[in-house]
């Protein structure tokens, strides 16, 4: 039987994290990037406990991560006046036995190529070349057909494609060529980054505001030992109408500050000066909140989607990247059960198309964030005293559902097996 080869449609975090999880159990693969040249792009992201323990089983650990961002040690929503609604550790001083990290994108997708070009080598991530679509052979196999920068087109065999190609995904319109178009609920996202002073512990993750108006706001860098100051990631939120559809030219743009400050001119705090933190952006960006429906399956025979192209999902749970590792990691781990067959895709797509198409659905409903819709139903969103409008156990249990829901409860967490056993490897064909 020839070797078993795996291609991969897109060189985002997710086909990365596959293309080297594949290498780890001894599965010869191939990436394929439609941009020619991978640049650290984008502003910040967080990666989930359950992510990070991933990444350390492939051997990114934290002196990596460090140079990327910084452990998160808090997770707060604070009210329209400034009054705690929520706080809790994270990571680490949570109990976790891995924390929780806050990187700055684009950074760590240089990370991860740079792993993926060290591990397997140069050619292992072709660059200006984007999968347009498959074709499934008699054999069982798949071709790839790839169009190149240059205009020309190639086909290539393997045994299995992996669709990791974004929200925009090639592969899955031609899996499922009557899904409906991009979902936008009428939120409008300006996203930044300044240097600053961190707020709270030094490493907070804030959610500002209310379920229609809000900030987001957190490190994702260590603070200059001079200075004080960190790169501070901001993301600014309205939800608007969305009865006519989105209709500014496409998804994603630069914008000046003035387009959308006067939204947040009154937004100050003894602890805080949103307008001031906004207006010392060095450059801001615009783009719509946005997801898909939920699909009934992730697999089409040798084909399988994940990440953005499996379930692209609004940001409010902070948790996309962090399913893409797991994607990753769970499609290696069911070759290592089934071997480097569509056997495998089937048994990764029964065990998270479901329950993490319910995680596409909670985070439209607001995921987390739910929290603040609630008070802004009980008082408007302005109080004195949290406990009044909302008890304490009643928060507490709020915020936990949607942890045991994206797959970060501690205690679960804490008590799993390794995804993928230290040492092993997949198997050729599927089990006897």
């Amino acid at each position: 039987m020839p070797e078993p080869l795996v291609l991969i449609a897109g060189g985002g975090i997710g086909g990365l994290a596959a293309a080297l999880t594949f290498h780890q159990i001894g599965v010869p693969c191939v990436v394929f990037e439609s941009v020619r040249e991978l640049r650290p792009l984008g502003v910040g992201i967080n990666l989930q406990p359950n992510a990070v323990r991933e990444l350390y089983d492939l051997g990114i650990g934290a002196e990596d991560l460090d140079r990327v961002g910084l452990p998160a040690k808090e997770w707060a929503m604070v009210g329209l006046n400034g009054n705690d609604i929520y706080a809790e550790p994270r990571g680490l001083l949570a109990g976790y036995n891995w924390p929780q990290y806050a990187v700055h994108r684009g950074l760590f997708h240089v990370l991860l190529h740079e792993a993926v070009r060290a591990r397997i080598g140069p050619h292992a991530v072709r660059l200006g070349e984007r999968v347009t679509g498959y074709e499934t052979n008699a054999d069982g196999t798949v071709t790839a057909i790839v169009e190149r920068a240059d205009g020309t087109v190639a086909r290539h065999a393997g045994t299995l494609l992996i669709g990791a190609d974004g929200i925009h995904s090639a592969v899955r319109a031609q899996m499922h060529p009557d899904q409906p178009p991009i979902h936008w609920g009428g939120a409008i996202m300006w996203r930044g980054t300044t240097r600053a002073k961190p707020i709270r512990t030094g490493s907070s993750f804030v959610g500002l505001g209310t379920h229609r108006q809000r900030m987001v706001i957190y490190p994702i860098s260590h603070p200059d030992p001079d200075t004080g100051l960190a790169t501070i990631n901001w993301i600014a939120e309205v939800t608007v109408d969305n009865s006519h559809g989105w209709q500014s030219s496409g998804w994603f743009k630069q914008v000046d500050i003035d387009a959308f400050i006067h939204h947040f001119e009154d937004w100050r705090y003894d602890w805080l000066d949103v307008p001031a933190l906004l207006r010392a952006a060095d450059i801001v960006y615009e783009n719509p909140m946005i997801d898909r429906d939920p699909v009934a399956t992730w697999r089409d025979g040798a084909v399988a989607l994940m990440g953005d192209a499996a379930h692209a999902m609004y940001p409010t749970g902070s948790n996309g990247a962090s399913q893409a590792i797991v994607d990753a990691r769970v499609l290696g781990a069911c070759m290592v059960e089934q071997g480097v067959t569509p056997d495998a895709l089937q048994a990764y797509d029964d065990r998270l198309c479901g329950p993490i198409s319910d995680v596409v659905l909670r985070n439209r409903g607001a995921g987390p964030f739910g929290l603040l819709n609630i008070v802004n139903e009980r008082c408007g969103g302005e109080f004195d005293a949290i406990d009044d409008v909302i008890p304490p156990r009643e928060r507490a249990e709020y915020v936990a559902g949607y942890k045991a829901a994206a797959g970060f409860a501690m205690e679960k967490l804490n008590a799993a097996p390794p995804t993928i056993a230290p040492g092993a490897r997949a198997r050729a064909e599927s089990p006897a």
